[in-house]
């Protein structure tokens, strides 16, 4: 199977790099890595190629670093510039949760969603916590489960998973749906000598609406949160994504 990886975090995180290098262990599986090559976190689904000519420069073998953003990297490669296409694009994984309403803003849910609407299997992965990362975990975890996450793919989505950082690893895995969260953050500002105003933005809590079967409440459960994600946009809950209007 020929497997992408890409990420917002940049070629050099470790989440894609360990990734990487577990995947390859299996001679059945030839891992191509595209990924900015600068961090390009909440870039959510950004195209640069509007207006720039995007530089793709080989790192390693089968490793190239893209100056495009995370859908860049999938447009690039299902485009034909990598050495052969993917059967499989796996983002991340990314350092710090993708749950609910971050997935508006994630360069890493972006990749996985550029592939679904290219129909090719597509998950995103993130390590959901703060402080140390147990990358070794969260890389072991993903390669025993790749299969069962794959299978959870169906046309039209792409499989948003979140690991809970725990150094024992998850203690099960749970079928989810993204949660609503909501942001506290704050503004400051800072008036320069010259006349202008620099505005900061201080980072406050994240809160989720409680809702049983929901990756939050997955992950507060030390359970890897797995939340199909449909990838068009739709204007209404309904078993088909759509809803007429009354």
């Amino acid at each position: 199977m020929n497997i992408l990886l890409t990420n917002d975090d940049g070629i050099d995180s470790p989440g894609l790099r360990l990734l990487a290098d577990a995947l390859r262990k299996n001679s059945s599986h030839r891992v191509l890595v595209l990924a900015p090559d600068t961090d390009c976190s909440g870039f959510s689904h950004s195209i640069r190629f509007l207006w720039n000519p995007i530089k793709i420069s080989q790192r390693d073998s089968d490793a190239w670093a893209c100056s495009g953003s995370p859908a860049d990297c999938v447009i690039m490669a299902l485009l034909g510039a990598l050495p052969v296409k993917p059967d499989l694009v796996i983002s991340g994984i990314n350092r710090g949760a993708n749950m609910g309403t971050d997935l508006v803003y994630s360069g890493t849910a972006a990749a996985a969603r550029q592939a679904g609407l290219g129909g090719i299997p597509a998950i995103a992965l993130s390590l959901a916590g703060t402080g140390e990362f147990y990358w070794d975990m969260a890389v072991s975890w993903t390669v025993d489960h790749l299969e069962e996450l794959r299978n959870v793919w169906r046309s039209d989505t792409f499989v948003n998973v979140n690991i809970p950082n725990s150094p024992g690893g998850p203690d099960g895995m749970a079928n989810t749906f993204p949660s609503r969260t909501s942001y506290h953050d704050k503004l400051s500002v800072f008036e320069a000598p010259d006349g202008n105003s620099w505005y900061f933005v201080e980072f406050g809590t994240v809160n989720a609406l409680p809702a049983p079967g929901s990756d939050w409440e997955a992950v507060s459960k030390n359970l890897a949160a797995v939340s199909p994600v449909f990838v068009h946009p739709v204007n209404g809950p309904g078993e088909d994504g759509k809803q007429a209007w009354q």
